[in-house]
This record gives structure tokens, sequence and C-alpha cells, in this order.
């Protein structure tokens, strides 16, 4: 029991996080997952929905610490718009909602005057697009009727990229990526990444989504690099920010948008792939 005490607080600190937790978490959010698209998917919308405004929280939270002034409630109340309308008006919908939501938070922000004007209306507009826009791609993901089938194999590329990348990372990682942003960050985890995700890919689109297995293998790799991106602009983002998470609600994780970050660049690029691959065959 020592020896196995032992490793595990090795492991906790070359990774950064503690590896119990953070596993307990990820279980429990993939089991909230399913059981909302198994039973109705509508509870998933509504997931994602909660889930962004816990990530609005956390940004506003953030922006405010330096200073740059963001409207939380007028952010929110945009982003349940575009889920609301993402459900019923699909990408249509999410696109129509975004072109009038960002005009209704500039005019917003003219009731604080001109002081950081610029800021706040660069923060507030990236907001959201980071957040509901892109979380937008979540709902239409399990929009379809397969959409349990859409969303669980999205779970295994992420989580395959995620988890493969973070233990490879772990126990061989030497050559930092991108050592000014993210110095945890290894070569050697990328590759892990790359060889778990485009395996898990294969299967998951193959068993899960009943599609050719290098459909799957490719599109593993895609999101290899979509997640890897957006774990980088994340961690970007709080270099810039001078945070270490963006929050603590998540054991093991931080905040929401630390286990959000590669999600929200991934669900375009898989939603994106499904269309195509739909329209193709």
């Amino acid at each position: 029991m020592s020896d196995f005490q032992s490793i595990n607080e090795a492991i906790n600190k070359r990774a950064g996080r503690k590896l119990g937790p953070s596993i307990l978490v990820s279980l429990s959010l993939i089991a909230l997952i399913w059981f909302a698209l198994a039973y109705h998917r509508e509870i998933f919308a509504v997931v994602v929905a909660v889930a962004v405004l816990l990530g609005i929280r956390e940004i506003v939270r953030a922006f405010s610490a330096r200073g740059i002034y963001i409207s939380a409630i007028s952010l929110a109340l945009g982003s349940l718009g575009l889920a609301y309308a993402t459900w019923n008006g699909g990408v249509a919908g999410l696109a129509i909602a975004t072109a009038i939501a960002i005009p209704v938070l500039l005019i917003q922000l003219l009731t604080q005057g001109p002081d950081g004007f610029v800021q706040s209306a660069t923060a507030t507009t990236f907001s959201l697009l980071y957040l509901p826009f892109l979380g937008g791609f979540l709902i239409l993901l399990a929009k379809p009727h397969n959409g349990l089938g859409r969303v669980m194999s999205f779970v295994v590329l992420v989580g395959c990229n995620d988890t493969f990348g973070y233990i490879v990372g772990v126990l061989f990682g030497k050559h930092p990526l991108v050592p000014n942003i993210s110095p945890k960050k290894s070569w050697e985890g990328l590759i892990g990444s790359f060889i778990f995700t485009v395996t898990g890919g294969s299967l998951a689109f193959n068993f899960i989504l009943d599609m050719q297995w290098w459909v799957g293998a490719i599109v593993g790799a895609m999101i290899v690099f979509t997640a890897t991106c957006g774990d980088l602009i994340e961690s970007a983002m709080k270099r810039d920010l001078q945070l270490k998470d963006m929050g603590s609600m998540l054991p093991g994780h931080g905040g929401i948008l630390d286990r959000l970050d590669s999600v929200l660049i991934s669900a375009p690029a898989l939603w994106l792939a499904l269309e195509l691959v739909k329209r193709w065959s």
C-alpha cells in the first residue's frame, strides 16, 4: 500500500494534478452524459447549457481580475438564447442567434461609457463565441436520432486523447511540446494521444456509428489536432490572465473551462466531419 501511495504521489507531482479525483470526476461526467442522452436528449441540451453558464461564470471572474468588464447576466441570457435556438433551429438557428446576440451585447456595453469599451467588447465577443457558440455544436451532435452514438463516439475520441496523452506524457514525457504555453505537455504525450485516439476513433466509428473504420481513424487524427489546440488555447488564456486554473469546481481538473478546453474546439470539427460523411455517402 505504501508503495502504491508513493507511486501515486510521484504521478501527481509530475502531472500537476491528483490522479484519483480526476478519474472519479471524469467517470461521473461520462455517466451524466450517457444518462441524459439515453433518457431524453433534451436533458443533454440542458446539461450543455448549464456547463456553458458555469464556464461563463469562470471566464467573467477571470477577466474581472484583470479589470476587464463583462456583463455576466447579459452574456448568460445570450447563451441561453443560443442553446434554445440551436436545439430548435439547428446550425442555422445557432448562426442567426449568434449574429443577433453580438450586436445586442455590444449595445448593452454602451451603458458603461467609452472607458475600456474596446477591451470589454472584445472580451464579451470572445466569450460568446468561445463558450455558447462552440458549445452549441455539442447540442447539434446530440440532436439527430443517433445522437447518443454520436456524442458517445465524441466522448471516446476526446477521452482517448486526454487520458492517454496524460498517461504517456507522465510516464515517458521528456521533450516539451510548447514550453512557453504548457510546460507539462510533451511530444511523447502527443504521440500517445495520436496512437490511442486514432485506434479509439476506428473502433467507435465501426462499432458505435456503424461507419468505415478508416473514417474513424482520419477523424481521430483530426481530433488530436483540435483537442491539443483547444488545450493550448486555454493554457495561453490562463498564462495571459496569470491564473493556474480557471476555477476549482472539478477536483483533479480545476474549473469547468479546464475540462471543456479540448471539447469546445473539437465539437465543431466532429460535427463537420459527420456532415461531410453523410453528404458523400
